[in-house]
């Protein structure tokens, strides 16, 4: 069985020096505490407010990791997508990743990307990524998780643990205790992904996950900045959140 850190939402970020960022003044939070909180982005969930203003409220309230998800969109829109979220970020030491498209992450010279099972091949991705950006992978099942390269992939997303609308062709859901049997098989970070809210923050973390991933429990809410904030709520974590509003 593979030997795990604690893992906890935690209230501090630290600088991972050799993460990848063609400007060098913007630092990468480390590997324990980037893939805290990732928030999936939903261009059509986020119309209130307009995508790059739902993620600049998002990260202001403990967001630690941005997916950009664009399913409909071209690798063209895609590049613009990431160059304005990542014009927005400058200064927050979050790191942007692409769903699915490499290339698109690789010519908006974002941190890297997430890809599924059905999509490029790990070893392909991380050909076109380089050594040092971020490459995520969706694993949902027992087999999908030992079958992992830990030389390629650097996290792992786990589920889904519910259901969700948000993607209408996902698996079976897995639950909680699934989740943890995944966890068990790996050393690399975990994000639990599939239905989940600020009120599954404790399971998770007794799953054993890392963190976790959301869509549509910050995206298109009332508050973005709020939304993201109750996952570091007192009945969540051990301490208060780290982002007060200015």
């Amino acid at each position: 069985m593979a030997t795990r850190p604690h893992p906890v939402i935690r209230t501090a970020r630290k600088i991972d020096p050799s993460a990848h960022r063609s400007d060098q003044n913007h630092d990468i939070v480390a590997v324990n505490d980037r893939y805290q909180l990732n928030l999936i982005t939903d261009g059509p969930l986020c119309e209130k407010f307009g995508l790059v203003e739902t993620v600049k409220e998002a990260v202001r309230g403990g967001v630690t990791l941005i997916q950009i998800r664009a399913k409909h969109a071209t690798t063209t829109e895609r590049i613009k997508i990431a160059r304005d979220i990542k014009n927005a970020l400058v200064g927050t030491n979050v790191p942007i990743i692409m769903n699915d498209d490499v290339i698109a992450a690789v010519e908006a010279d974002i941190d890297g990307a997430h890809i599924g099972q059905t999509d490029m091949s790990p070893r392909r991705a991380r050909t076109f990524l380089g050594p040092k950006r971020i490459l995520g992978l969706s694993c949902e099942t027992a087999q999908h998780v030992r079958a992992v390269d830990p030389q390629l992939i650097n996290y792992l997303g786990l589920g889904p643990v519910f259901g969700t609308d948000t993607k209408p062709d996902h698996a079976e859901p897995i639950g909680f205790a699934g989740l943890a049997k995944l966890v068990r098989l790996t050393c690399l970070p975990t994000l639990a992904i599939g239905g989940l809210t600020a009120a599954h923050v404790a399971d998770i973390k007794t799953a054993g996950a890392d963190g976790l991933a959301v869509i549509s429990a910050i995206c298109g809410t009332p508050d973005p900045y709020a939304a993201a904030q109750e996952f570091y709520a007192p009945d969540n974590v051990t301490s208060k959140s780290r982002h007060p509003r200015p």
